[in-house]
This record gives structure tokens, C-alpha cells and sequence, in this order.
């Protein structure tokens, strides 16, 4: 029989399987940092420093005292993290890096299938080329590539040199030894990704396997769709079958929505007690990026809190129903609203534009001391002095 789990208790166990359920202020260092980033399986990249760039967001509203430099000496220096895609650019553990290995076959065959019909013949010289320069004459960044260095014409008229370096690091030849002011570097894979990663071969069915089985483990309850989405390198089809096949470890479970409605998923059979002693998560308000894993998948996110939230980057200014880049508040097991602020660099705050709570949650003052401290910790993570509110900021 399923086991009925309670709209708040699905909350808490989500929360927890996300490391938002740990204390936000117990020193971290660097081997606690690689373990939050393992247990979360990535962490994505994004380039927009609004406030902080995504990365260092998602994981400062984890535990305050991450530090930036200990994410770029675990990435450049122990190279035990590396970068690549999920549903969408991320780092990931240099451990994983074996299971993308399927990932980069399927996503080669896919893409010479496209290039080779939009443009023809010949493309694939040009990958040659950029790959042979980088081997004789180590990393580049794309800036560095320039069109006049292929004489052969052909590919290199038709689309950007990048688009060679983004080819061969989605493909695997090529990974990013460090990013310079944000900027790619590229070298060979086997110069960047420790050998006793970079070198192992994962069978077909033990790569399935763990994709399932890991992304289980981190959404604690899932259906086979969420399975399959939550590192995006399996298909619905592998997850589905995955489920049936190993029927006997799971336990049939039934979330309760935001919105009263059941959910039928599955959960690990021996983890199901710990899932049902999930910890309460900490009271204080934290200010969570666009592109946190505990929303990253929409839908969930608006069945298990009632939240509904789209990023309106690239929504037309007129059309926004909030703002640019606004940034979800979290109260305990609860997203309680949404922030429109910005670090204003060249005055040194974070200027705090409007707050929009969620329908029944009220500005009292307990709540707004709270987030107040808050957006102080944001603001000195962010390298300002202080924050400001403008008026009219309580809307």
C-alpha cells in the first residue's frame, strides 16, 4: 500500500534532501563544501551578477559562511569539481564525471546530425583544427580563436570559433581548466579532470542505474519524469523502465499537494523512515537565487508550496509581472514571497526595490526583523556595506 505523506512533512523532506534544513551557520571549509555540492549533485552556473552570480548564491543561502575562493580551489586546484551541463550549465562533482561520459556520446550524435544539416559538408574540420591548437598549445579562451587562424574557410565562415570550443567541451575533449572574469578557458579534458576520473568506462545499464538511483536519493520522492529531469542525462523512457526493474527497493508513496490533491511516487523502501523523520528547518528568512534546486523544477515547486514563479529575464520590460531578476524568500518550510533588489556597486548597497508577499502572509514586525537580517548578511556577501530600502518598498 502507498504511504500517505502530508503536504508540510513532503515540504520538510524536500528541504532537507536540498541541505536546506542545516544549520546556515556551522563552519563549512572546503571538504564541507565539496559534500554540500555532492549531496545537492550540481550546482548551476549563471553569468547575471545582479546580486551574486547564482552559484555563490545557492550556496551562501545554504551556509553563510561559504567563501567563493574555496569554490574556485576546489574547481581549479584539487579539481574536484568540474563543469559541465545539466539541465543547463553546472558543477558537478569531478566523480560524476565517468557517467557523463554517456551524456557526451548522445549529445555528439545529436549534434553532428543538426550541423550536418544546416550546413553541409566540412563543418567537422574546423572542430579538428581548434581541438589540435589547444593539445600543441594549451588553454584558450574563445577570444583567443580567431577565424583568420583556420585558412581552410569552409565552417569557420559560417558561425563563430566558439562555437568549436562549445562543441568539443559538450562533446567531453575538452573541459574548463578556470573561468578568467567569467570567461571560459578550455583545455583538454584529460589536462583538467583527475585521471582516476577522466579514465573510467561506465556500462550503459550501471550508468542508468546511478543517474536514477542518485537523483532518488537527492529529491527524496519523485516520479519517474522527475527522475529523469533532475540530471537531464537520462531519458523518460530509461527512468520509467528503471522504476519497473527495480520495483521491489521502492515504496509506493502518496504526496499530499499544496492543494489537498494526491501524488503518486516512489521512494527508496529502507530510506522511507528517515524521509518520514525529516528535521524542521531553520525559522530564519533566506533570500534564495532564481536558479536554486529547491526550484529549479517549476512544477514541483508550485505543487509541494503553492508557489508559482518565473525568472522574467527575458520577458519584455512592459510585460513583467515583477521585475528583472527577482529573488524568492524562504521562512522555514515555506516560500513566503519574493524580493526585487540589486547590488549597487558603485555606492556600495544593496538596494532593495519591493517586496511582494504571498497571499495570508503578513509584514509583521517579527517578519520584517527577520528579513531585515537578511538582507544585511546578503548585502555583506555581496561585498556591499550595507542595504537600503527604498520607499514604497513594502509595495
Amino acid at each position: 500500500m502507498a504511504i500517505p505523506i502530508p503536504n508540510t512533512l513532503a515540504r520538510k523532506i524536500f528541504l532537507e534532501r536540498q541541505g536546506l534544513s542545516r544549520s546556515p551557520s556551522k563552519a563549512l571549509g572546503r571538504q564541507g563544501l565539496y559534500d554540500m555540492i555532492h549531496d545537492l549533485g550540481f550546482v548551476q552556473v549563471d553569468s547575471i551578477q545582479w546580486v551574486e552570480r547564482a552559484h555563490h548564491q545557492i550556496l551562501f543561502s545554504r551556509n553563510q559562511t561559504y567563501r567563493p575562493g574555496d569554490l574556485a580551489h576546489l574547481a581549479e586546484k584539487d579539481r574536484s569539481l568540474f563543469e559541465h551541463w545539466t539541465h543547463d550549465a553546472s558543477i558537478i562533482p569531478s566523480a560524476f564525471f565517468p557517467y557523463w561520459k554517456h551524456r557526451f556520446v548522445r549529445r555528439e550524435e545529436r549534434i553532428r546530425q543538426n550541423w550536418a544539416r544546416w550546413q553541409g559538408e566540412g563543418f567537422d574540420q574546423a572542430f579538428e583544427e581548434t581541438y589540435a591548437r589547444i593539445r600543441d598549445h594549451g588553454p584558450v579562451m574563445a577570444r583567443d580563436v580567431k577565424a583568420e587562424d583556420h585558412k581552410s574557410g569552409g565552417w569557420w565562415n559560417w558561425h563563430p570559433s566558439k562555437t568549436a570550443l562549445e562543441f568539443l567541451w559538450h562533446t567531453g575533449k575538452l573541459a574548463i581548466a578556470r573561468r578568467e572574469g567569467f570567461q571560459k578557458v578550455y583545455d583538454l579534458a584529460e589536462r583538467v579532470i583527475p585521471a582516476e576520473h577522466h579514465a573510467p568506462e561506465v556500462e550503459h545499464d550501471a550508468f542508468v542505474d546511478w543517474a536514477c538511483r542518485s537523483a532518488l536519493t537527492r529529491l527524496g520522492f519523485a516520479t519517474s519524469g522527475e527522475i529523469a529531469a533532475f540530471f537531464d542525462i537520462v531519458t523518460p523512457d530509461e527512468a520509467k523502465a528503471w522504476v519497473i526493474a527495480h520495483r521491489d527497493e521502492l515504496q509506493d508513496v502518496l504526496i499530499e499537494t499544496e492543494d489537498g490533491k494526491p501524488r503518486a511516487s516512489f521512494a527508496f523502501a529502507d530510506r522511507v523512515a528517515a524521509l518520514l523523520d525529516a528535521p524542521e528547518p531553520p525559522a530564519r528568512i533566506r533570500v534564495l537565487s532564481p536558479f536554486d534546486p529547491l526550484i529549479r523544477d517549476r512544477n514541483r515547486t508550485e505543487r509541494l508550496f503553492g508557489f508559482f514563479y518565473r525568472i522574467e529575464v527575458f520577458v519584455p520590460e512592459p510585460k513583467r509581472q515583477y521585475g528583472y531578476y527577482v529573488f524568492p524568500l524562504l521562512e522555514g518550510d515555506r516560500l513566503i514571497g519574493r524580493i526585487d533588489m540589486k547590488a549597487e556597486r558603485k555606492e556600495g548597497v544593496l538596494d532593495v526595490r519591493r517586496l511582494w508577499l504571498e497571499p495570508g502572509v503578513k509584514p509583521s514586525a517579527g517578519r520584517l526583523e527577520k528579513l531585515e537580517a537578511e538582507l544585511q548578511r546578503v548585502a555583506r556577501f555581496a561585498g556591499m556595506e550595507t542595504f537600503r530600502l527604498q520607499s514604497g518598498w513594502l509595495g
